[in-house]
C-alpha cells in the first residue's frame, strides 16, 4: 500500500529546513509514500528543493492576519483549506507543536486507520503549546535536550517503529544548474551571515570586520533581510575594501548564496543553516543560544563556535575559516 503522509511544519527558516532529514528518513523506509508539506510561504522555494516533497500547502498567515477583513483574504484562506482537505492522509505529523500548526492537523482528513502524531512535550527553549496535543492520536514525547534536527526525525522513528541510525540527508541538491546572478563574483567568495533578529544574537560588527581582513583578498558578500540588518551591512563594509553590500535577496537567491560559497560565517540563524546543510564549508557562531539545539554535527565541514553567553573570540573564528579554506 502506498502511504499519503502529511507535514505540518510551517516556520521558520531554520525550523523547517531542520524537519528535511525526516523526508529522507520515511523514504528509506517507505520509498513509495506520496509525502506532502504545509509550510508558510516564505519557505515553499527551500522545501520545493527536495525531490521527495510531492506536493506543497503553501500556508500564508503572516500575511494573512494583515487584512483579515479583506474578501480577497478570506478567498484565499479558503482556498487554503480545500487545498488541505483535498487529499486522505494515512499519517500527518505535526512537528511544530503550536496551537496554529495542531488546528491545520485537526483539520486535515484521514483515510480509514489513518494518525495524527505530534510532539508530547517541549523541548528546552522551544514556544511548544501543549494544547496543540488535543489533535493528535499519538504524542511522541522526547528528551527535553533533543537537537531540533533529530526531534522529528525520532517522532516519526518512535510513531512508525523503525530506528534512526544514519547521519542527517537533507536531500538538498549539491548542484546549482542556472545561470549565476549578476551579483554573485566568478571568484570564491565568503558570505558573512550575521543579521538576525534577536540582537544577543548577534557578533559585533568591529568583529566581523577584523574577520574579513584576516580572509582577505578573498571577497566577502554581505546579505540583509532589513533596513536595519542593511545598515549593519554597510557598517561592516565601509571597513573592508573587497566586502559587497548584496541587494535585498528572495528566499530563493538567499539560498543560492549559501549553497555556491566557499566559505559561510553566521550566527544562529536559518541562512548560515541552510549553508550548512549544503554541506559548505561552515563557521557557525554562537553567542546568545544554546549550541546543542541546532549545531551542524553532520559534517567536519562545518565548525561550531561558543555557546549560550560565550561567544567565540574573533582569533577563534578566523582560525577555523582560514582551516577550512586550506590556508591554516
Amino acid at each position: 500500500m502506498r502511504l499519503k503522509i502529511l507535514l505540518v511544519r510551517v516556520s521558520s527558516l531554520g525550523d523547517v529546513l531542520h524537519n528535511l532529514p525526516m523526508v529522507a528518513d520515511l523514504r528509506r523506509h517507505f520509498p513509495d509514500a506520496a509525502i506532502d508539506w504545509v509550510v508558510e510561504e516564505a519557505y515553499v522555494s527551500l522545501v520545493r528543493l527536495h525531490p521527495g516533497v510531492r506536493r506543497i500547502v503553501p500556508f500564508a498567515l503572516r500575511r494573512w492576519r494583515k487584512s483579515l477583513g479583506s474578501a480577497a483574504t478570506r478567498a484565499e484562506i479558503g482556498a487554503f483549506w480545500r487545498s488541505l482537505r483535498a487529499e486522505r492522509y494515512d499519517l500527518v505529523f505535526d512537528t511544530q507543536g503550536l496551537l496554529k500548526t495542531g488546528v491545520i492537523m485537526g483539520a486535515a482528513r484521514l483515510a480509514p486507520g489513518g494518525r495524527k502524531i505530534g510532539l508530547g512535550n517541549r523541548s528546552e527553549g522551544s514556544g511548544y503549546e501543549a494544547l496543540s496535543r488535543i489533535f493528535h492520536t499519538d504524542s511522541i514525547r522526547l528528551d527535553p535536550r533533543t537537537h531540533a534536527v533529530a526531534r522529528a526525525r525520532l517522532v516519526a522513528a518512535r510513531a512508525l517503529g523503525y530506528s534512526v541510525d544514519s547521519a542527517a540527508e537533507f536531500g538538498l541538491p549539491a548542484v546549482d544548474g542556472a545561470p549565476p546572478p549578476a551579483w554573485m563574483p566568478a571568484a570564491p567568495y565568503v558570505v558573512f551571515f550575521h543579521g538576525t533578529a534577536r540582537a544577543a544574537k548577534k557578533w559585533p560588527s568591529a568583529h566581523w570586520i577584523a574577520l574579513g581582513r584576516q580572509l582577505a583578498p578573498m571577497p566577502v558578500l554581505l546579505a540583509w533581510g532589513s533596513a536595519a540588518e542593511k545598515i549593519e551591512a554597510e557598517a561592516i563594509a565601509a571597513g573592508l575594501p573587497q566586502a559587497q553590500v548584496l541587494p535585498q535577496l528572495s528566499m530563493e537567491e538567499a539560498v543560492r548564496l549559501a549553497r555556491n560559497a566557499a566559505l559561510a560565517v553566521g550566527v544562529d540563524t536559518g541562512l548560515t543553516h541552510i549553508a550548512a546543510a549544503f554541506v559548505r564549508p561552515t563557521v557557525e557562531i554562537y553567542a546568545d543560544s544554546p549550541r546543542w539545539k541546532t549545531e551542524g554535527n553532520w559534517s567536519p565541514l562545518i565548525v561550531n563556535l561558543g555557546d549560550q553567553g560565550d561567544p567565540p573570540s574573533v582569533d577563534q573564528v578566523a582560525a577555523a575559516a582560514l582551516a577550512l579554506l586550506g590556508r591554516a
